[in-house]
């Protein structure tokens, strides 16, 4: 074998890994060192193929394709494999899943998780959004925390969105904080079809009594669901018989009953 088959066979080589870089990773989202080690392609090689221009960095150990548009939700499929428990919530996940009240297209995307987590600027950058880690729910088991989280129908990938009935009681944590009063109660004027299962598991799981108080006082109101059936089939936590006061960051005074 001679000096010319050696560097053939490299060349062939270096092709076809820049065949499958092409090929096997999806347009439309970013992408990790550990995708690109999945194909064969070490730190190294994938500093040398930004130089070459096949791709770009975004930061660290995180690439794209050069001209690539992705989207805000592809970008948040990439960080699902990173960081545990991430998932669009709150009423970002509402929105997902067909429940809209005036969201305008520069609307935060509102994203929780597991762990204490920074948005990386490369995503800040491009979309706006923030990132919430609070311990609302203590879960007897993992398979109620899996069951409320889906992929809405209409939406690429396996993104992990949380269900209506998650997903309300995420914004509710955030009212008088990061999410004004006025809209999270119409978007609870909007919600149907709530599964009352569901929805009563999640709340007896549920450690934010004002997010609890909060829920039932409005579903009263509006007569989303049969609160006083919920109080009698789930054990919910809702502190002290005692009506609950509470001024909240933005200057407001909650008052609500323990039952609604």
């Amino acid at each position: 074998m001679n000096l010319w088959y050696f560097s053939s066979m490299k060349r062939n080589s270096k092709h076809n890994l820049i065949k499958r870089l092409q090929t096997e990773l999806p347009r439309g989202a970013p992408f990790d060192l550990a995708a690109l080690a999945g194909l064969g392609i070490s730190a190294k090689l994938a500093a040398h193929y930004v130089g070459a221009g096949w791709l770009i960095r975004l930061g660290q150990g995180v690439y794209a394709f050069p001209n690539d548009d992705f989207s805000a939700l592809g970008a948040v499929r990439m960080l699902q494999t990173r960081v545990p428990g991430l998932h669009v919530a709150g009423k970002s996940a509402l929105a997902l899943q067909g429940v809209r009240h005036n969201l305008g297209s520069r609307e935060p995307l509102v994203l929780w998780g597991d762990t204490r987590f920074v948005l990386p600027a490369w995503f800040t950058h491009r979309f706006p959004g923030r990132y919430v880690y609070a311990r609302l729910f203590e879960w007897p088991d993992s398979s109620l925390a899996k069951e409320t989280l889906t992929t809405p129908p209409g939406v690429q990938g396996d993104l992990q969105v949380s269900v209506p009935e998650r997903a309300v009681l995420e914004m509710l944590y955030d009212v008088g904080t990061r999410q004004g009063q006025e809209e999270a109660h119409n978007l609870i004027e909007s919600l149907r079809g709530l599964r009352k299962d569901v929805l009563g598991r999640q709340l007896a799981c549920c450690t934010s009594v004002k997010a609890t108080r909060l829920f039932l006082h409005w579903a009263r109101e509006t007569n989303l669901v049969d609160v006083d059936l919920l109080l009698e089939q789930y054990a919910l936590r809702v502190g002290s018989d005692s009506r609950w006061m509470s001024r909240l960051k933005d200057g407001t005074l909650l008052s609500l009953e323990p039952h609604g």
